[in-house]
This record gives C-alpha cells, structure tokens and sequence, in this order.
C-alpha cells in the first residue's frame, strides 16, 4: 500500500504538550429547515422514486381505463290536481310532499322499466357480466378466494338484479330545500342515453302514479262499500231498538206526561200539608187538655167549640160573683153555699164537656193519621213511577242516541264514499316540468392529463412522507455529531465504503484508493494522539454486531503500519468465526485456539506475510477448552518485546465475552461503527461493555460511510469527504 508522506517514527521524542482528538464533536442543534428537507429529498431520491412509481402502477391503470361521463337533468314541480282544491280554504297548498314523490320518483318499479325499455342489458357500462375482468379484479377475486371457500358466481348476462345498482350508481333524484323543485341526472358514457333516462322517468312516473292511484282508490272503495252495508246494518238495528222499546214500555209523549205527573204531585203534596197542618193543630190540643189539671184553665189556651167557650164564660161569671159575695158575707152564709154549689155543677160539666172534647180531637187525630197514611201512599207510588218514567225516558234517550249516532257515522261513510267516486275521475297528480332533459354536449368531470397530475402530486407526497417517516424513525449511526452525548468516545474518522470491484481484489495488489488510504491513516492518527503521542503497544478492533468491517479495518491498519516500516502482529482474536486466514493464505495447522488449549506453541501460530505482517489465525473454531488463561498477555507481552504493534482482530462485543477480557489487556479499543446500520443503542451499550479501568476513553470509527450520501446530511462532519470526492472522481475520469 502507498502512502502520500514518509512515516514518522513512533519511538522518537515527543514534546511536552497535550494531544487531543482530530475529530473534535461539536454539539448542534437539530434544527429542522428547508436545507435539511432538501438535502433529505436528495438522499433519498431513489427511495421516492421507487415508491412512486409503485404507486402510481395501479393508479395509471385505473385512469387509463376511464371513459368520458356525460350528464343530463331535468327539473319539474309536483302539483296536487287542481280539482282536489276546490272548495278548500286558502291556506291550502296544491303541492305534493317533494320527499316523498322523490322517493317514489327512485323506486325500484320504475327502475326496472327504465332498464328494460332502454336495454341496459346490452351495454356493458351497466350490466357487469359484459365486462372484462381487469388485472385488479382477478387479484381481488384470488385475494378474496384464499378466505372464502365458496366459489363465486359468474354473473348471468341478463340478471337486473346486478343492472340495477349500477343504474342507481348513476341516477340522482334530489329537491332544492328551499323550494319544492325536484331535479333528476343520469350519468352515462352515451349522452343520448343520458337525456333519455330523466324524460322517460318523468313519463313512467306518470304513469305509475296513475296506476297506483287507481288501485289505492278501488281497493278503498270496496272497502268504504263494505263499511257502509255493515253500518246500515248497526243502523238498522239501533233504530228498531229505539222503537221496539218505546212500544214495550208504553212511553206517552214525554210533555204531556211530565204536565199530568206534575198537576198529581201538585195537589197531593199541597193535600198533605193541609193535613199535617191539621194533625199539628189537633196534637198540641189534645196535648194541652191532657197536661192541664183545671179544664176551665186549659180551655182558656186552646181554640174550643162554642159549648165549652159558653160553659167557661158562666164559670168564670160564678167565681166573679162569689168572689164579691164573700165581700159582703160570710163564707157560710146560704147565698154563697148557694153560689159554691153551682159553681161546683158548673166546673163538673165544664170537665165532662173538655173530655168529650178531648175524645173527639183523638178520634179526628186517628182520621188525620190514616188520612195522611194514605196520602203517602199515593206520594210514594207518584215518586216509584216518576222514577220509572226517568229510567225508561233515560233509556229511550241512550237508545235514540246510538240510532243518531250510528245514522251519523253511516253518513260520514257515503260522503266518503262519493269523495272517492270523484277522485277516481282525475289524475294522480298534476307535473310542471321546468325544464326537460337534453343531450348534453360536454363531458362532466376532468381530463386524464388532469387526473394523472394529481395522482402524480399525490403519490410524490405520500412517497416524500413516506421517506420523512423512514427518515425520523432511523436510529442508526452516521456521524460523530450522534455520539456527542457517548461519553469518554474518542472519535478517529469515517471510513468511507469500498466499491465492489476494489473490495474483490486481494487487499495486497489492488490500486491505490485514496480516500480509504487516507482514512485508515486518520484512524492510525487518532490512535496515537489519544494515546500521549505514540501509537499503542496493542490494540483491539471490534464492533457490536458481526458484519459491521472490522476486520477489513483491522487488517487495513496492520497494512499501513507495515507499509510505514513499522513492525506489526495482527491476530485474528474471532475465535468462534474469524475468517483472516483466508486473505493472508497462511496455510498454518495451528492458530490461536490452539495455542490457548496448550495444543501448540506460540512459534507453531505465527505466520510471516511477505509484506512485513507477522499474523496469527484463529485456528479451529471446534475446541472451547482453555489451559492458558493469560495467553493473549503473553502475545501482548511477546510483540512489545519484539518492538511489533498487537493489532487484535476481536469477535463483535455483544456475541462474546472474550473481547471484554482482551480490551481490559489491550493499550487502547478501535470500536468500528458501520455506517447507517449499527443503532445507537447498541454501540452506547457495547461500549459501556468495554469501558473498563484501563480503557477509559474508546476510539471509536465509522465504517463503510457513503461519501455522496453523507455529505447530503446536515452534520458537522457532512463536508469531510467533499474535496477528496470531487478529486478522487476527477482523476477516476
């Protein structure tokens, strides 16, 4: 290998001042502007390319394949037939419920007509089984075919039931909200097809309507009819029932039986007041005359007969006379024993008179008392058939009622029925077409051209947010700016990818590629400034995961060193899968493995490469047992003492534990990084892994870096590779 300057010697003195990274991290923000979007666009051109013309394969198909709609309309007004307003009062409306005629207008009757009269069988823009199967379709009848068993059915040539939603798929039967106008469009590949198909829905809905109309009013007339013979037949009935009633209770005419009721009850009611009047009077006599002692003072109380009143008079004339007599004379004396013995026949017949009285006012009392007796007989009787003459009337009245009452309801229903007889006589309803369909010239919609741009634009942005997608969720490693929060890192350079061809050839007669020569003497640069100023005695190469070039870096450091006249011992330290020996064709028995279980001796591995590179094979992979556990110290100590530099071609950090016992041996650790591959993640946890005591700050390179690709990002390091891209493809032209 070449090298542009003549290599230092790393045995000579070195001045006293503090080596620092060449790469120095410079935190940066992660802003986000137009520059980055562009950049991001650039980078992943190919990717949105790509997703694009995957996108836009089915929609060129689906675009190529559409034809030219046409659409008519016509627009009309519904109109309740005049004659069904007369009469009406003004605030009647002639209009028919727009809702409900436009559902009717999109009824399936009328559909099937207009698809029969027209021969939408034949054309294949509405009966499926005339179609071609598109690409499309047979991946969706092969797609669906893997989840349903059952076989589809091919479609029937002459089937309406699949013509008809695709004749709805083009009708359109609207009304304006604010007016009752009524609009009806027909799409349709044929213009004249799609004038055709509003003007005949027009006439067929004519039709239908009449039809309709004529059979909604016969099958109500039959039943009005029978309506009426049952309803004469309950009039009938309530009206003999009226009068089968009267004649059975004898019911009179209800004034002159009220004025007769009411003259008895009159004279009976005023003939037995007179006669309780009667009994009171004759009651409180009897009870005087009864109470009192002295006839003569009871008398005096009472109304009296005539005798009596004389007999009292002449009694109370005896007592005045002996009352002044006894004035004048003694009480003795013959005048008034005379007097006193008259008075004393007087009072006897006073007495005997009052008693006789007294009989005869009990003996009219008793007369009263069977008198009034009766009296309340006939009161009780007028009352009993008053009573009964209102029940029987009351009834009469309910019966007569019923006979009015259904008599009215029978009326009603010849109304009806004659209003029905004139309706029959005129038309469904009445249309005001506003303006018919005609054949329209333009086509509806866009063009193809306009159509492909769109989906053109939409596809490019859906690819474009696609990739921004891709592009936020990638957590892998492409510079030293997404390691800045990696503590005790030391970063030591991109190395940028090797082409195909220049990989393939032996890594020791290949042409000079400059900008991997010049990053692989970055690295070595690092190594010694991050180690005071002199390359390491010893250093391991390894990485996270397998596959991410450490070994090419390995080798490629142990190539330059020695192309530098600088004394190397590469060993292939990958003792499950190292794969050195294959370029270096040692054709040794024996190699690392072998010196570790103690199976050979430490001159039995070493294998003398005509370019100056002393190297050590893994050996076989098979044996695990290990007698020499300090085995790679005494290489390490061995090469120091030969004056060789150790290079340590190590197994990946996460798949062996080996590389985390030969770091904490080893001067310094190269952890290679492959660019846009190993995640952040993994490199931070594998260093923590070798981060020991003695390995405190790690050197850390990228791998296989893509020199167009990374200037096309927004890192610090972006414009490493800007310069020597441009020279490097200059001298290549």
């Amino acid at each position: 290998m070449t090298i542009s300057t003549v290599p230092p010697d790393r045995n000579l003195p070195i001045s006293q001042m503090r080596y620092d990274p060449r790469f120095q991290v410079e935190t940066k923000a992660d802003n986000f502007d137009l520059a980055s979007a562009f950049r991001l666009v650039r980078r992943r051109m190919i990717m949105i390319i790509a997703i694009t013309a995957l996108l836009m394969a089915p929609t060129v198909t689906i675009i190529s394949g559409l034809k030219p709609a046409y659409q008519a309309w016509a627009r009309l007004i519904i109109h309740q037939p005049l004659a069904t307003s007369l009469g009406a009062d003004e605030s009647h409306s002639d209009l028919l419920d727009a809702k409900s005629e436009t559902e009717r207008l999109l009824s399936r009757s009328i559909a099937e007509r207009v698809v029969h009269e027209l021969r939408f069988n034949v054309r294949p823009e509405f009966n499926p089984a005339l179609r071609e199967i598109s690409f499309i379709d047979t991946i969706r009848a092969k797609l669906r075919g893997l989840f349903d068993t059952e076989k589809p059915t091919p479609p029937v040539r002459d089937n309406i039931d699949a013509i008809i939603p695709e004749f709805f798929r083009a009708l359109g039967v609207w009304h304006e909200d604010k007016s009752d106008v009524i609009q009806i469009s027909f799409t349709s590949n044929d213009p004249e097809l799609a004038a055709a198909v509003p003007n005949r829905i027009i006439s067929i809905y004519l039709d239908e309507r009449k039809d309709s109309l004529g059979g909604r009013l016969d099958s109500a007339q039959q039943w009005i009819r029978q309506r009426i013979t049952e309803q004469q037949a309950r009039a009938d009935i309530a009206r003999d029932a009226a009068r089968n009633y009267q004649e059975s209770m004898d019911v009179v005419s209800k004034e002159d039986a009220q004025d007769e009721r009411i003259k008895s009850l009159i004279e009976v009611t005023g003939r037995e007041g007179k006669i309780e009047e009667s009994r009171l009077e004759v009651k409180a006599t009897i009870s005087t005359l009864e109470a009192a002692d002295n006839a003569s003072v009871a008398a005096e109380n009472i109304a009296v007969p005539d005798n009596i009143a004389t007999k009292q008079r002449d009694l109370r004339a005896q007592e005045q006379d002996l009352a002044r007599l006894l004035q004048t004379y003694d009480g003795n004396a013959e005048a008034v024993v005379d007097l006193r013995g008259k008075i004393q026949e007087s009072r006897a017949d006073l007495n005997l008179a009052t008693k006789q009285y007294l009989q005869t006012m009990r003996a009219k009392l008793a007369a009263l008392d069977h008198e009034a007796k009766s009296i309340q007989s006939i009161l009780a009787e007028a009352h009993e058939k008053r009573t009964r003459d209102a029940m029987v009337q009351t009834e009469l009245t309910r019966l007569q009622h019923i006979a009015d009452k259904e008599q009215t309801a029978l009326d009603k229903l010849e109304d009806q029925r004659r209003d029905l007889a004139a309706k029959a006589m005129l038309p469904g309803a009445e249309l005001e077409v506003l303006s018919p369909a005609s054949v329209p010239i333009a086509s509806q919609g866009r063009g193809r051209l306009f159509y492909l741009v769109g989906a053109l634009l939409a596809a490019i942005s859906g690819a474009v947010t696609a990739v921004f997608v891709i592009e936020m969720s990638d957590r892998t490693v492409r510079s030293f700016d997404q390691m800045a929060a990696m503590v005790r890192t030391i970063p030591a350079g991109l190395i940028p990818r090797l082409a195909r061809w220049e990989n393939s050839k032996t890594m020791f007669e290949h042409m000079p590629v400059p900008m991997f020569d010049e990053a692989i003497r970055t690295v070595i640069l690092s190594l010694k400034q991050s180690n005071g100023g002199k390359l390491p005695n010893s250093i391991v190469v390894t990485s996270a995961h397998s596959g991410e070039g450490k070994s090419l870096v390995a080798r490629s450091l142990a190539i330059e060193l020695a192309a530098a006249a600088i004394p190397v011992l590469l060993v292939d330290g990958d003792l499950r899968r190292g794969k050195l020996d294959s370029f270096f064709r040692s054709g040794l028995m024996y190699g690392l493995n072998e010196f570790l279980n103690g199976q050979a001796d430490i001159r039995d591995i070493v294998y003398r490469h005509p370019s100056g590179i002393d190297f050590i094979p893994s050996g076989r992979f098979s044996l695990q047992r290990r007698t020499r556990s300090n085995g790679l110290a005494e290489i390490i100590e061995m090469a120091g003492a030969a004056g060789q530099i150790v290079i340590f071609d190590s197994a990946p950090v996460l798949a062996s534990t080996d590389t985390v016992h030969l770091t904490a041996l080893a001067e310094r650790t190269l952890a290679v990084v492959r660019w846009g591959k190993t995640s952040r993640r993994a490199v931070e946890f594998s260093l923590q892994q070798m981060k020991g005591s003695r390995n405190s700050e790690i050197v850390v390179a990228i791998n296989n870096v893509n020199p167009k690709l990374h200037a096309l990002y927004n890192f610090t390091d972006s414009e490493l590779f800007s310069k020597s891209l441009m020279k490097y493809y200059s001298l290549k032209s």
